[in-house]
């Protein structure tokens, strides 16, 4: 079965976060074959949007999880997850 995650960012993205740091989050996420992101400034914008593009990879497991910008510009993860399919 194929997992996939999407990380749901709760408040304003910093003006340092960029499409790299994003690319670098999804690559730390080792437990999923493929990871979507939304934030205010980059990847998708909800997450039927980035579910269909989860599914549309053939990911049978999909959860989202849900992370907050620390002052630092950091992703925190809250620790909270939520099964969408699979």
């Amino acid at each position: 079965m194929k997992r996939g995650v999407i990380i749901y960012t709760a408040g304003e993205a910093p003006a340092s976060w960029t499409e790299d740091k994003e690319k670098l989050v999804k690559s730390s996420v080792i437990e999923a074959e493929a990871v979507e992101i939304i934030t205010t400034r980059t990847g998708h914008f909800d997450v039927l949007d980035a579910w269909w593009s989860l599914n549309s990879k053939g990911m049978d497991y999909i959860e989202c999880k849900l992370a907050m910008f620390t002052e630092d510009g950091e992703l925190n993860d809250m620790g909270r997850t939520l099964r969408l399919s699979g």
